[in-house]
């Protein structure tokens, strides 16, 4: 379950995460964005306090959707230590994405 939260800017939450910070970049009318979001429900639930799911509204905030090169939607970016790992884009499979953080945990 996503928890809303507020931050003072995003390159503070990715430097100052303690976990690996799976950032998902949709949109509300995104089908494929709304399947992504059930996909990520279950990774969380699985890797629980290792890592961190942050959702960004590409349409709200373009400037760091822009500042990621992220053309298309969903696109999921995998931070560990500020830094971008992993880049996907499209629809993930959960196992995708556990493999790939238990490497860095």
């Amino acid at each position: 379950m996503a928890v809303k939260r507020e931050f003072s800017s995003f390159e503070d939450l990715i430097s100052q995460a303690k976990t690996p910070v799976l950032v998902d970049f949709y949109a509300e009318w995104c089908g494929p964005c709304r399947m992504m979001g059930k996909i990520l429900d279950q990774v969380k639930s699985i890797l629980k306090s290792r890592l961190e799911v942050v959702k960004i509204d590409s349409e709200r905030y373009p400037a760091i959707a822009s500042q990621y090169h992220v053309q298309a939607l969903p696109t999921l970016l995998l931070f560990h230590h500020g830094t971008v790992v992993e880049h996907w884009e499209g629809v993930q499979p959960p196992e995708v994405i556990i493999e790939r953080v238990r490497h860095l945990v």
